[in-house]
């Protein structure tokens, strides 16, 4: 018989990092500042889609922004251009954020007096839909150029988040994506996302998104 202990460390950090996001979800609220978790695949389009976005919120709210990466500043270079307060966070080789590491952005950005942060996770569709970073909301872009069948192939990204961007329409005619058969798949893995085809490069579709965000942001002060 083995004399040895057996820990499950992976669920055992999981619980930890889950109450930390907890902590952090309620001091947000307390605050009254909505914390939007975005996510995709390097190059999705969440960068730009942040570039038409902010414009269409920021005469009515205070937005700001930390774009998450393994390293570089390009991505916060860009935002800067929007008027969106932004901070840079480097993960040093983590492809993701938990809740301790938003909970020192936010601390970094100084979110008193900011309506919504958004934070640009990591480009990866696994590691970010493991760790709860004590968002208000999880999105998703997913672009036409990857194809249909992620949400096969990712089923717990899909199931995490409550808005999906599929970006990238203009490129419909270029690539074999069934629309119809990713939004089912989708549907049937998360029956109570909101889908969103957009594309980041002409705007289209991004009233909607922030048609969507502006409501989300407008309930988390009210509750």
């Amino acid at each position: 018989m083995n004399e040895f202990k057996i820990l499950t460390i992976k669920e055992s950090v999981f619980a930890d990092n889950d109450k930390q996001a907890d902590v952090l979800r309620k001091k947000l609220k307390d605050q009254k500042t909505f914390l939007l978790n975005l996510m995709s695949s390097p190059g999705a389009g969440k960068t730009t889609t942040l570039t038409k976005l902010i414009p269409a919120l920021s005469d009515e709210m205070m937005i700001g922004v930390m774009e998450a990466d393994i390293d570089s500043d390009v991505d916060a270079i860009t935002i800067e251009k929007t008027g969106a307060k932004v901070i840079q966070l480097h993960t040093g080789g983590m492809c993701h954020l938990d809740a301790d590491m938003t909970s020192q952005g936010l601390e970094g950005l100084e979110t008193q007096g900011l309506d919504l942060v958004i934070l640009e996770n990591v480009g990866n569709l696994v590691c970010p839909a493991e760790f709860d970073t004590g968002a208000s909301k999880n999105a998703m872009i997913l672009s036409v150029p990857e194809g249909d069948d992620k949400p096969l192939k990712y089923p717990l990204m899909f199931s995490i988040c409550d808005v999906l961007l599929i970006n990238k329409t203009d490129a419909m005619s270029l690539f074999d994506f069934d629309m119809e058969a990713c939004i089912q798949r989708v549907t049937k893995l998360n029956p109570q996302i909101k889908v969103i085809p957009i594309c980041a490069k002409t705007g289209e579709g991004i009233d909607i998104f922030a048609d969507w965000l502006r409501e989300e942001v407008k309930e988390w002060k009210q509750d």
